[in-house]
């Protein structure tokens, strides 16, 4: 008799998602210690990390020292340089327009630095498709597509700011697991599904999922 080997358990994967840190550090701060205490493996930054007041530059630091890995996407206060900077200083990754993995999920990024509040549409959901497309190759058990601006037609609008066609267009195709964004301050804590897809808005108090 051929002995069945047990299935292979899942293992859950804890995230810490937040944006619009717009240059405090204290916050930056109480999101490391969140991090820590809810022992999560990854930290999702969702842009406007930076701001426009006089800011601390060490906004990354705080998540460093707690030794957790970090992904970010650039938001509308993040300029360029800064996002190459905190991207080089602190080795981390800033998938803005691509994607990349940790364990056996997919992160697919959309940012708007340099005060960008209208995007492209079609370039943007261009880029969006090339990187679903390469994630899906890799057949991963769940894909995880974050951006700082809304998704049009989300309750986020609610603020009188339109969403992100392209964004709305990523959902409908490519059916990710989770759209996380930011920007709207007002939305942090407001979560829906669309088709099969939980959005979730997220900000400063940051949100904890696990998947």
């Amino acid at each position: 008799m051929v002995k069945q080997e047990k299935p292979v358990k899942e293992e859950k994967i804890r995230i810490l998602a937040a944006g619009d840190l717009h240059g405090s550090s204290d916050i930056a701060t109480r999101l490391a210690e969140k991090a820590t205490k809810e022992n999560v493996d990854l930290v999702l930054l969702l842009g406007d990390i930076h701001g426009a007041l006089k800011q601390n530059k060490n906004l990354i630091a705080p998540f460093k020292k707690a030794g957790k890995k970090v992904i970010f996407v650039p938001g509308n206060w993040d300029t360029s340089l800064e996002s190459d900077m905190i991207r080089d200083i602190y080795d981390i990754e800033n998938i803005d327009g691509t994607y990349t993995q940790h364990k056996d999920i997919g992160i697919i990024g959309l940012g708007n630095p340099d005060f960008q509040l209208n995007l492209n549409e079609e370039k943007s959901f261009d880029k969006l498709r090339k990187s679903f497309d390469k994630v899906n190759l890799k057949n991963l058990r769940k894909r995880i597509l974050i951006s700082h601006l809304h998704a049009e037609g989300t309750k986020a609008e609610f603020s009188g700011f339109p969403g992100s066609k392209a964004l709305r267009r990523a959902v409908k195709y490519f059916e990710p697991d989770l759209l996380l964004q930011a920007h709207i301050h007002e939305a942090e804590g407001i979560e829906e599904k669309i088709g099969k897809t939980k959005v979730i808005n997220v900000g400063r108090r940051g949100k904890i999922i696990e998947i």
